[in-house]
């Protein structure tokens, strides 16, 4: 998991600009509009949709825009039709990623992303390609500073699959997708706030990748990360540290 934790924290360092911008507020919109379309709009009776809002209000989306997002996603408002899709595909040197996006139209969206995999050395696949090389999970990451006995404490007693010290100095966390608002909960209550917390796709094998090739796959799950129909971009590489230097 060494990799995912790698592209995990580049992801949330450039997520704290992307919310600046206000991109990360058009994503959480989309989000919780699924949610409340998928399972109603009472966060309380609805964790995803929950969780949504949760995320919603840490980057400051004001409440305006929130309850618009619900209100189209329950139909009282025009406009909220999301379809979720899942895209898959190579990247240079064989990288396996997993894209889920939040669209409202499959027509455009699909020849977009096969422009940008063919533009940045990769290649967009058929569904189930790659997705067998990737589990659902929970996940969370912490400093080291926030203790890894304290973490790992509360962690095992709310549901936790696995504690690890991840090669980049991160108190990697993961769970199953049933546990995670739970385990997320507790964390929370502790006063342990993640770095990243959050349902995604861990690769169970990791290609390493450096030089020239580990650059054409950043640029590519870069590229993918600033589409906006897409709401998460995983994959299996595994940066070497002088790639990431560099």
């Amino acid at each position: 998991m060494a990799g995912h934790s790698k592209w995990a924290n580049i992801q949330h360092r450039k997520g704290r600009v992307d919310a600046a911008r206000g991109r990360m507020w058009s994503r959480l919109s989309k989000a919780i509009i699924v949610a409340a379309q998928s399972g109603g709009g009472d966060p309380s009776a609805n964790l995803r949709l929950r969780k949504a809002i949760d995320d919603a209000k840490a980057v400051s989306m004001p409440k305006d825009n929130i309850e618009r997002a619900i209100k189209r996603g329950t139909g009282e408002l025009e406009g909220g039709r999301m379809e979720e899709v899942v895209y898959e595909g190579y990247g240079p040197g064989g990288v396996a990623v997993m894209c889920l996006a939040l669209t409202d139209n499959r027509n455009r969206t699909a020849p977009e992303l096969r422009t940008l995999f063919g533009k940045h050395g990769g290649e967009l696949g058929k569904t189930g390609c790659v997705a067998y090389l990737f589990d659902r999970k929970g996940l969370f990451l912490f400093p080291a500073e926030a203790g890894e006995e304290r973490v790992t404490e509360i962690a095992l007693e709310n549901g936790a699959e696995d504690v690890e010290m991840s090669d980049d100095d991160k108190i990697q966390v993961t769970c199953s997708p049933e546990d995670h608002q739970t385990l997320s909960d507790a964390f929370k209550e502790a006063g342990l706030e993640a770095e990243v917390d959050e349902v995604t796709l861990i690769p169970s094998t990791s290609v390493d990748v450096d030089g020239p090739t580990a650059k054409q796959v950043l640029s590519l799950l870069e590229a993918l990360d600033d589409h906006d129909d897409l709401q998460t971009v995983s994959s299996n590489v595994n940066f070497t540290e002088e790639s990431l230097a560099e």
